[in-house]
Parts: C-alpha cells; sequence; structure tokens
C-alpha cells in the first residue's frame, strides 16, 4: 500500500510553534477573564457595602431629622451651645446619640429622641409620681419634650452631686446636648458589657457610685445594666441613660433600685466577682 505525501509524518517545527502560541494566547485570554471577573466582583462588593450603609445613613436621617429638630439643631447652632454635628455612633428604641463638636472645638454627645417611637408609651410609670414632673400635657412630642429634660434634670442633679455621669449642656424640646464621655479622637468609652477584663474595684466604685446617686442626689437610676456603666480612658466607671431615673420619693423608687441592684449583681457575678446579698447591699445604698 503506498503511503500518501504527509501521512503520518511529524508536524513541521514551525506549526508545532504556532499551535502552542495559540494554546497560551487562549490561557492568556482566560486568565485575563477570571482576572476581569474577580475585579468586577470586588467592585460589586465595595458597591454593595457603600449602598448599604448609605442606606443606613439615610435611614437615621429620616428617623432623627425631622423638620422641627432640624429647627432645634440649628437654635442650638445660632445660640453658640453647637458648631457641628457629626456621625452617629450609639442607637437605641429611643434616641439616636451623635458625635458634636462644641465651639471651642471639644467634643460633645448630642441626644436625639425620636419623635415617632412607641417605646416612650412604656415610660410613663418612671414620670408619673415623680414630684418634679406633676404636670403632663397630651401629645408624643410633649411627652418626648418632658423626657429630655427629664434627663436633663437628672443629669445635673448627679453631676452637682460628684456622680461621674456626663456633663449636660443644653435641652430643647427633643435635643440633649452633653459632655462626650471618650478620648479627644472620639473613640467612644467602652460599656462594661463589652469588657473583657472586670474587677472588684469596678464592682467596688459601681456600688460608691449608686450609694451617692441616692444619698447625695436623691436618684434611683431605675434602668441601670452593664449597657449602660462604661468606662471612660482613664479607667473610672461613668453611669449613662438617666433619662428613666426617678426621685428616691417616687413610689416605686425602691422597688427600681432593688432591679437596679439585681442587674449589677448579676453582671459581675457571672465574672466571678463576689458581690453583697441584694438586699444587704440595698442598704447599704440607701442608709450605710
Amino acid at each position: 500500500m503506498v503511503k500518501e505525501e504527509g501521512e503520518g509524518e511529524e508536524e513541521p517545527e514551525e506549526k508545532q510553534q504556532q499551535w502552542k502560541e495559540e494554546r497560551e494566547g487562549e490561557k492568556d485570554g482566560e486568565s485575563k477573564a477570571v482576572a476581569n471577573a474577580d475585579r468586577s466582583y470586588r467592585r460589586y462588593e465595595r458597591e454593595s457595602r457603600l449602598l448599604r450603609k448609605r442606606s443606613e445613613d439615610y435611614q437615621v436621617v429620616e428617623e432623627v431629622f425631622d423638620m422641627p429638630t432640624m429647627m432645634v439643631i440649628t437654635k442650638m447652632v445660632n445660640d453658640g451651645v453647637l458648631r457641628s454635628l457629626h456621625s452617629h455612633f450609639a442607637s437605641g428604641k429611643e434616641a439616636r446619640v451623635f458625635i458634636a463638636e462644641a465651639p471651642d472645638g471639644s467634643l460633645l454627645a448630642v441626644k436625639i429622641y425620636l419623635t415617632v417611637s412607641a417605646e416612650f408609651r412604656k415610660r410613663m410609670q418612671y414620670i408619673a409620681g415623680d414630684p418634679r414632673f406633676s404636670e403632663i400635657k397630651g401629645g408624643t412630642r410633649n411627652f418626648i419634650s418632658i423626657w429630655a429634660r427629664k434627663e436633663f434634670k437628672n443629669l445635673q442633679q448627679a453631676h452637682n452631686a460628684g456622680v461621674r455621669v456626663p456633663k449636660p449642656v443644653a435641652v430643647e424640646k427633643n435635643v440633649l446636648v452633653m459632655e462626650f464621655i471618650g478620648d479627644n479622637e472620639g473613640n467612644v468609652a467602652i460599656p462594661l458589657a463589652n469588657l473583657e477584663n472586670i474587677t472588684a474595684t469596678d464592682y467596688s466604685e459601681v456600688v460608691k457610685q449608686l450609694k451617692i446617686l441616692y444619698q447625695k442626689a436623691g436618684l434611683v437610676h431605675a434602668d441601670l445594666s452593664e449597657y449602660n456603666i462604661f468606662k471612660d480612658p482613664q479607667g473610672h466607671v461613668i453611669l449613662l441613660d438617666f433619662g428613666s431615673a426617678v426621685d428616691v420619693k417616687h413610689p416605686n423608687s425602691k422597688q427600681f433600685l432593688g432591679r437596679d441592684v439585681q442587674n449589677v449583681n448579676r453582671f459581675f457575678a457571672k465574672r466571678g466577682i463576689d458581690v453583697i446579698d441584694t438586699l444587704q447591699l440595698m442598704d447599704i445604698i440607701t442608709s450605710g
């Protein structure tokens, strides 16, 4: 059988080289496609995170900055209470808290109570019976305005008595301005709930502050927990969130104090700290 020309012969060297180059080109194309897809995905992830962040910011703006609140902030700027308002750093069911700058450049905390929050309906028990706030007119906005003034007054009484609390600066309708608890860079103090190293000294300091609060300021916090007991950069224990605080003459003050003490003891006991019996501790705070 006669072999046809070229049958069974190896491809010429230049043809093999051409085939090799074509395959490498295809591989390069595939690698570039993968790289482009990877870059596109990373860009999508970045943009998605940015959109989520913007969405959260817009939500905060919509919840907080209605026209009456904007008018209050503008008035505070015009009155020299604030120079500017910066980002928010804490959120709760009832309020949002923002870092602000005072005219002298120092940092302040601005607490803006949400005028649409349904949480305030549950708060009447902390005002009804308080001799300082006997007249309450109807309307949600009016109630929230009273609540803001109540927290301002509580902070004022506690601060003047020597309790470690943020110094109150101003209050207007649903906006409360107070000392910023943190460092000069805007880093916020940390609540006990988020601290790893909790000591018996911390427990003694909390008890001391509660004793001063009751005996000298004439107040019971009424909503105390590890989430509103903070440590400042110097390691001092600071008490926050005084909207619920009541006068010791309030008919439910002892009940509220008992709950505060139980919350404090529960937290420290879970962290391995020896605590004082609830009834004994209440006696120490009120009379010892």
